[in-house]
């Protein structure tokens, strides 16, 4: 039998070997490389001359939040700015003002980063819809300011869902006195386009024929509160200085129906003023309405 031979201090020497080349190994190694994930603050462009640009290029994905908080501004400073009726429809390739109306305009612009829609609560509170009844922003009295207030003809013709459109009203029909007071003011075509009909405030106003109601709402100056209603191609009458309007756009109404509570909205006195139209013109309604 061979015998093995013990060396005193062979041991120490050969585990201080190995711990030398662990240490060696380790000394050798790449460290691994540290990404910082924080990503860098993003900057509004600014144009070749180095000047902040004072328009924005919408593009796919931008929202007004977003475009405020990329230039550092107020949504509704830019609302102001553009002269926004619906901050919430933006169009690609829309150019919205990022800077006062009257600043020096910049000499070129850059091409504006990407911004992405804005996430969560945010998102949320950004595409909040725009409430668009009743109509503000009145429009002093004008023809065109009249029949801007009305729908296209293709729009109006068309027949609702529900209810059916009552029966169009023939023109040697009976029309219904829309009020009961007393007339105070007379049809002049140049001054007064109707008849002014005294009251108190509440008092019932009816429609004086069966219709569809084209405009409800207190868009056009010297006028108030006002109900249009078509009754066929021809005629429509109009109701204003109402307190309160009982009927939305869209309704059908039957002779006789009560649309609104007489009152003195852009008037000196609580008083219906009544109009008839035929062709878009006024007429004198004492024509059409059955004596008292």
């Amino acid at each position: 039998m061979n015998s093995i031979v013990r060396r005193p201090g062979m041991w120490p020497l050969i585990g201080l070997s190995l711990v030398t080349l662990l240490l060696a190994g380790c000394a050798s190694s790449t460290p691994a490389p540290v990404r910082n994930g924080t990503p860098a603050p993003t900057q509004a462009p600014v144009t070749q001359s180095g000047a902040p640009q004072q328009v924005h290029i919408v593009r796919p994905g931008d929202t007004l939040m977003g475009i405020s908080r990329l230039y550092g501004q107020n949504v509704n400073d830019l609302v102001v700015w553009n002269s926004m009726m619906d901050p919430n429809q933006l169009r690609v390739g829309q150019q919205v003002r990022i800077a006062p109306p009257g600043s020096a305009p910049a000499a070129a612009t850059a091409q504006p980063i990407e911004v992405r829609p804005v996430q969560g609560a945010a998102a949320a509170a950004a595409e909040v819809p725009v409430k668009h009844e009743p109509r503000g922003g009145r429009q002093p009295y004008s023809d065109q300011a009249w029949a801007a207030l009305r729908p296209p003809a293709s729009a109006a013709s068309q027949p609702p869902a529900a209810p059916e459109v009552p029966a169009p009203v023939p023109q040697d029909a009976a029309w219904l006195w829309p009020a009961k007071g007393p007339v105070i003011a007379g049809f002049n075509e140049a001054t007064n386009k109707g008849v002014d009909i005294g009251g108190a405030p509440g008092d019932p106003v009816i429609a004086s024929a069966a219709g569809r109601v084209v405009y409800s709402g207190s868009g056009l100056r010297g006028y108030g509160k006002l109900v249009i209603i078509k009754h066929d191609d021809s005629y429509l009458t109009a109701y204003a200085h109402n307190q309160s309007l009982l009927v939305k756009e869209g309704d059908a109404v039957g002779k006789g129906q009560r649309i609104a509570e007489l009152g003195s909205t852009d008037a000196d006195r609580p008083k219906l003023h009544f109009e008839i139209r035929r062709q878009g013109r006024p007429v004198d309604p004492m024509q059409y309405l059955p004596p008292r």
